[in-house]
């Protein structure tokens, strides 16, 4: 089991949306997420208007993926880079702390997460 920034059991972020990495509700990550999807967001209109901005369009929905495309206030485990480039652009949304993997550490330090928390 992995833990959260907290130093605590890693909790489920959101199962509707399903998000995760392995689509299970878990901000989990492996040598496979190469991507390192650990950061659990509360969405913003300014994050994903700046995401899609950055070329990865998350409101759009894809059926063929089973991607419903997402909204403001959806929780999505989001790339930690991603989330660090938001947070360099002045536009990075609130975390669950408690749903975001410590892994997320090795890319953003863990006082920066913590002032995002809700």
């Amino acid at each position: 089991m992995q833990t959260n920034i907290l130093g605590t059991n890693l909790e489920i972020c959101c199962t509707s949306p399903m998000t995760g990495f392995y689509r299970d509700g878990v901000c989990r990550t492996s040598p496979e997420d190469t991507s390192k999807h650990t950061v659990c967001a509360i969405l913003t209109n300014e994050f994903l208007e700046y995401s899609k901005a950055q070329g990865n369009d998350l409101t759009t929905p894809m059926p063929q993926y089973s991607f419903p495309g997402l909204k403001e206030g959806d929780k999505w485990c989001l790339c930690a880079l991603r989330w660090k480039e938001a947070y360099e652009a002045g536009c990075a949304p609130k975390i669950v702390a408690e749903a975001t993997s410590n892994a997320t550490i090795e890319y953003v330090s863990k006082e920066i997460l913590l002032k995002y928390k809700i």
